[in-house]
This record gives structure tokens, C-alpha cells and sequence, in this order.
């Protein structure tokens, strides 16, 4: 089913949650990308997928449970850097190409404790827990 109405945004009932609780420019940028991979792929749900998150995460990173815009647009993680055959694991969604003092910070906001101590990729494992976790509570509410 087209993620994009007749107006061109996205149809938010049709959007992951997370999305769903993101700005309209996160939404049309997933929602554009899915639609446009679809036709691509010949209908491959799965492939669509992993495009539309592949292109949101240049621009926009997990914060929580939704996504907000990224300081600066570029790949999230080594992954999206390198391609989907690399082996490499994914950051989901936290931008771990960022600055340790914004992970910091970002982890300071979510209440991680011990971040301090933590390295950058703890931070980034933290964040992505603490992530799942929000985005887990939403789903429940």
C-alpha cells in the first residue's frame, strides 16, 4: 500500500509508530522513499523498507520513540557507509557518526546512567536501548 496520499505527504496511519509520532518531514521523507523503492523493487515490502529507513537516517536520527532532524545530514553508523553487505551492525537509528559530547548529551536527556564512564559506542548501545525502551512504552500507551 503507497505510503503518500493524493497531497504528496505521508499517509500517517500507514507509517511505522515511531514515525507516526515524528514531523511531517521525517514522515514524507520515509513515506516518499518507500513509494518510489516499491515501484524499484517490483513490490519488495522488505527491500522498500530498509530504503526508506536507509534515507531517513541521513537526515534524521531515533530520539526515543520518534525521529527528529539531524545536526548535520550524512550516514548514521559504519553500515550506512559502507552498504548493506558489509556485516556490519546497524546503529538503529541513533546517529553514532556523531560527536561523543552530542551522544552524551543525548544520553544525559534519555537519564542513561554511568554515561560518564561510557565510551562512545557504549553511549550509542545505551541510546539504542534506551530508544527501544521508549519506543516500546509509546506502543503500550
Amino acid at each position: 500500500m503507497p505510503k503518500t496520499g493524493k497531497n504528496h505527504h505521508a499517509r500517517k496511519e500507514e507509517l511505522p509508530s515511531t514515525l507516526q509520532r515524528s514531523g511531517q518531514k521525517a514522515q514524507d521523507t520515509f513515506a516518499r522513499t518507500y513509494d518510489a523503492a516499491m515501484e524499484s523493487y517490483n513490490g519488495d515490502e522488505s527491500r522498500a523498507a530498509r530504503t526508506a529507513y536507509a534515507s531517513l537516517k541521513h537526515s534524521y536520527a531515533k530520539v526515543g520513540d520518534h525521529w527528529e532532524a539531524k545536526e548535520e545530514r550524512g550516514p548514521s553508523d559504519r553500515r550506512a557507509e559502507e552498504g548493506t553487505d558489509t556485516g556490519q551492525p546497524t546503529a538503529g537509528g541513533v546517529d553514532a557518526n556523531a560527536s561523543k559530547a552530542h551522544l552524551y548529551q543525548r544520553a544525559q536527556e534519555a537519564g542513561i546512567k554511568g554515561r560518564f564512564k561510557m565510551t562512545k559506542g557504549e553511549l550509542v548501545q545505551a541510546l539504542q536501548k534506551a530508544n527501544d525502551a521508549a519506543t516500546r512504552k509509546a506502543r503500550d500507551d
